[in-house]
């Protein structure tokens, strides 16, 4: 006689909840062991990969049941220290919010500077604000305009960024640094290599991005041939938030609105 065990979506998701909380308590006993350690054991070191096993897949099943019905998102990526009420803190709070008028979510990395306004924008057309934190030593820090429910917090930066990627169907890239150009190229090469669906892409600020264009149509694609000119096919460089606004109105009156992979 076979006996079959139904678990419910909300007892898994508690479940792993649960274990997340046990696994962040007892990695950061072995991190504090394993930093007073003059000599690495490695031993001890497999051990504590083996429990990292475990926090990273109940990462990616607390992201994915937040997001899981989320809807049409577009993801906004930006500077942490970009200062408020500068240029393009309003410029990424006026296509937030505009975006969320058009009925689409918006995601941020959660923190302050790009990712604040585009909360805001988005809060303030009662639209969805969705925040996928990270743990970091400096800078990060949950901004006040995420909704209550949509709140994430993540260790592992790639565990945030499949957040970003799975549940968009566009990416805005707002002036910023190493982490910004991180989040770039991680699309630029997931649409690159189909991995994802064909999914606009735009760079606002033609001031801040034109050099890193100019080089990689220059010398990445003509002189070294390392990409081909349909790559760049749905990248998009504009400078307001109409550009913008209307570039993804007109994509999705012809393509349909599905997650990515």
């Amino acid at each position: 006689m076979t006996i079959t065990y139904r678990v419910s979506r909300r007892v898994t998701t508690e479940f792993f909840s649960i274990l997340a909380q046990l696994l962040n308590k007892q990695l950061s006993v072995m991190n504090d062991r394993l930093m007073h350690l003059k000599e690495r054991d490695w031993t001890e070191t497999k051990a504590h990969s083996s429990w990292q096993i475990f926090k990273i897949m109940a990462e990616f099943v607390d992201g994915f049941e937040s997001l899981a019905k989320i809807g049409p998102c577009i993801s906004i990526f930006g500077s942490a220290r970009t200062k408020a009420g500068s240029r393009y803190y309003e410029l990424a709070h006026d296509i937030a919010k505009r975006l969320a008028e058009e009925g689409f979510g918006i995601i941020t990395g959660g923190g302050p500077g790009v990712m604040e306004a585009a909360n805001k924008g988005a809060q303030e057309a009662k639209g969805k604000s969705v925040g996928v934190n990270i743990t970091l030593p400096h800078e990060q820090y949950p901004n006040p305009y995420i909704d209550h429910d949509k709140n994430m917090h993540f260790d592992y930066f790639f565990v945030r960024k499949v957040m970003f990627t799975k549940y968009s169907q566009g990416f805005i890239m707002m002036p910023g640094g190493f982490g910004t150009m991180d989040e770039f190229f991680e699309v630029a090469t997931l649409i690159q290599t189909k991995k994802m669906t064909d999914t606009p892409m735009v760079l606002v600020g033609r001031e801040y991005w034109s050099g890193l264009l100019d080089w990689i149509r220059s010398t990445m694609m003509e002189k070294e041939s390392n990409i081909y000119p349909e790559d760049l096919g749905l990248l998009k460089l504009f400078d307001t938030a109409d550009e913008v606004v209307e570039y993804f109105r007109v994509f999705y009156t012809t393509n349909k609105l599905r997650p990515n992979f």
